[in-house]
């Protein structure tokens, strides 16, 4: 499967109005929308009113290829066609992209970082720059088909809290994370004595974002505390699915959960 992302983009203007209303109207466009909330209260994450909205009308220009990372393309596999999704921590929008493209999907992507947030408006996705800590509250139940939280759960305050939002907000969610009983993070503890670095989880402990690390264990039974349904599970080593006791040699872990 591949993706195109645009090569330029024409013509960027923003508006002080309510993003629904934007978005709505640029759905089915060559178009993308960003919304930076600039109040950042509790009463305006609930709205989403008083926010600067960005919009950019792509060039019809000859677009590169790009291949979607190996776990992007899991879970792009998942995700039916026609769906309206919602993808926390989008980055620069990859998935979007793609489901947009070549599944016919709608939606969007909430990202924190300003840059990630331009790289995904130049892909033609539509985003909303905040804060997940902040809360959902914006979001009205079952609102979309599916939700994806891709390798971000580790790094949450409150993972019990986004994980009852996900099955809210959603029909169904799709959420991966670094297997912290991965062989190899054992065996650093074991004969290093160090806290482990790996593909999955490249930060050292001093400057990781990751603060709720878990194994494929613990979070099923979280999801079992919260009465959040396991649907489908798959792990991954290298790029590759892990059948075989999943919980030691999968170094990443994908649920889907309803």
């Amino acid at each position: 499967m591949r993706e195109s992302t645009p090569d330029a983009w024409q013509t960027t203007f923003y508006q002080s109005l309510s993003c629904f209303n934007v978005a709505s109207r640029l759905r089915g466009h060559d178009g993308a929308v960003c919304v930076r909330l600039i109040d950042d209260t509790p009463e305006n994450h609930k709205n989403l009113a008083n926010a600067q909205i960005y919009s950019t009308i792509r060039a019809f220009a000859p677009m590169p290829i790009m291949t979607l990372r190996d776990d992007l393309q899991l879970i792009y596999d998942w995700i039916p066609e026609h769906s309206h999704v919602l993808d926390l921590g989008c980055g620069k929008g990859e998935l979007l992209s793609a489901l947009t493209r070549h599944k016919h999907c709608t939606g969007y992507g909430v990202e924190i970082d300003a840059d990630s947030v331009q790289a995904a408006i130049e892909r033609g996705v539509n985003v909303i720059q905040a804060d997940l800590e902040r809360g959902l509250g914006a979001f009205a139940d079952q609102s979309f088909d599916v939700l994806v939280l891709s390798q971000t759960l580790q790094a949450m305050h409150n993972t019990q809290a986004i994980l009852r939002e996900l099955t809210r907000i959603a029909k169904q969610a799709v959420v991966s994370f670094p297997n912290f009983g991965y062989w190899h993070n054992r065996l650093q503890i074991l004969l290093g004595g160090r806290m482990p670095v790996s593909e999955r989880m490249p930060h050292h402990w001093y400057d990781t974002p990751n603060i709720h690390l878990c194994t494929l264990h613990d979070f099923e039974r979280l999801c079992a505390r919260n009465n959040v349904r396991i649907l489908e599970r798959a792990v991954m080593r290298g790029g590759k699915r892990v059948n075989r006791l999943p919980n030691l040699l999968g170094s990443l872990a994908f649920y889907r959960v309803g």
